[in-house]
């Protein structure tokens, strides 16, 4: 079928809404039409770094209706409201074991350019066109398997749910399903974007006494305030681990970075108590720490997490249902713009001037 889509052609090329040709989904998969996506920086970095095979269809937030099914498809039917999430086997240990994020095939399946088959579904003048995310949802219509393809409630507005299959899930799943803080521990969350905020949520849901931003700023600190920081601190105006050393009175016991800043990542780690735990979810280059002063002499633990360590079938359920009961207002950090904008939304996206930008499709 012909559907339109934006392609990326090469390098750092702005998108360009173009016709292209999509296949039948095949025994294991679904069609959907796409009724909005959202923008990521896993996007930008795609188009501008071609961390994937070019020419490519990218975007990987996509939330839409199902419009066809393979004849393996269990459990998902024409009509149902989905949620695209990430790709994985669904076969190796980490998948069996309930860590799809870490799943062995994560990275050729994601980002690899094909299908779980090693073939393409787009196609445009003859040529294949790389898949992202499994998914390729800056399209009208996109082929996913029924492992990463979410069904969510009907009777809540589907175009604003795209984010949570990646850069949402991000956030509250770091805070929810990997650290657990205890009720009434402190965390402090560096970097105030729709992951830290989701995270902010998230902490906000699970009781933590101190919940504490950090940003450069202060109309996201500001925002970050309604949405249950107890403190906020702007890091070019103040000494940020004096400062959390001094809420928490001595370190709190848990830290997000998201920023992928070297300078900050060792700020979070500094303003950890003994024994406490920082969890690393932005892209951070090649850097440096201090392994003795910065964790082994204080027992501290850093760890890395991808997609919030979530199930995505269980968790984006329950956000919705989060939501739903208005302990998760996520559709605080959103702003909606038409497909045919694509390259301002991403600029709106890099600016910071929109926190997360969703395309409307249809």
């Amino acid at each position: 079928m012909q559907i339109k889509a934006a392609v990326t052609q090469t390098q750092g090329q702005e998108f360009k809404i173009e016709d292209v040709e999509l296949d039948a989904p095949k025994p294991d998969e679904v069609l959907v039409r796409i009724v909005a996506t959202g923008v990521c920086h896993t996007d930008a970095v795609a188009r501008d770094l071609a961390i994937a095979p070019l020419p490519a269809v990218l975007g990987h937030e996509g939330a839409g209706i199902v419009a066809a099914v393979g004849s393996n498809v269990k459990d998902i039917e024409v009509g149902d409201h989905v949620v695209l999430s990430f790709a994985h086997c669904g076969e190796c240990a980490m998948c069996l074991s309930g860590h799809p994020t870490v799943c062995e095939q994560f990275n050729p399946l994601n980002f690899g350019g094909c299908h779980h088959d090693h073939t393409h579904r787009l196609h445009q003048h003859g040529r294949p066109l790389s898949t992202f995310f499994g998914q390729s949802s800056f399209a009208s219509y996109a082929i996913a398997h029924q492992r990463n393809t979410i069904k969510v409630d009907k009777d809540v507005d589907l175009a604003l749910l795209g984010p949570l299959g990646c850069g949402i899930q991000t956030g509250a799943g770091t805070v929810l399903n990997r650290l657990k803080p205890e009720f009434g521990s402190s965390i402090a969350i560096f970097g105030t974007g729709a992951v830290g905020l989701s995270a902010l949520m998230a902490a906000k849901i699970i009781g933590c006494k101190n919940i504490i931003a950090v940003d450069i700023h202060d109309n996201r600190l500001e925002l970050a305030k309604e949405l249950g920081a107890t403190h906020t601190i702007n890091s070019l105006l103040d000494d940020v681990v004096a400062k959390i050393k001094d809420i928490t009175r001595g370190g709190n016991e848990y830290a997000i970075e998201t920023t992928g800043v070297p300078l900050v990542v060792r700020q979070a780690l500094q303003a950890l108590r003994p024994l406490g735990t920082c969890a690393i979810v932005g892209i951070t280059p090649t850097m440096e720490i201090d392994v003795h002063n910065d964790l082994m002499a204080e027992g501290k633990t850093m760890v890395g997490v991808i997609e919030g360590d979530a199930i995505a079938k269980i968790f984006i359920p329950t956000l919705v249902e989060y939501y739903k009961k208005g302990l998760f207002p996520f559709d605080r950090l959103v702003q909606f713009f038409d497909f045919e904008h694509i390259n301002e939304a991403f600029e709106a996206s890099k600016n910071g001037s929109v926190i997360k930008p969703i395309l409307k499709i249809a």
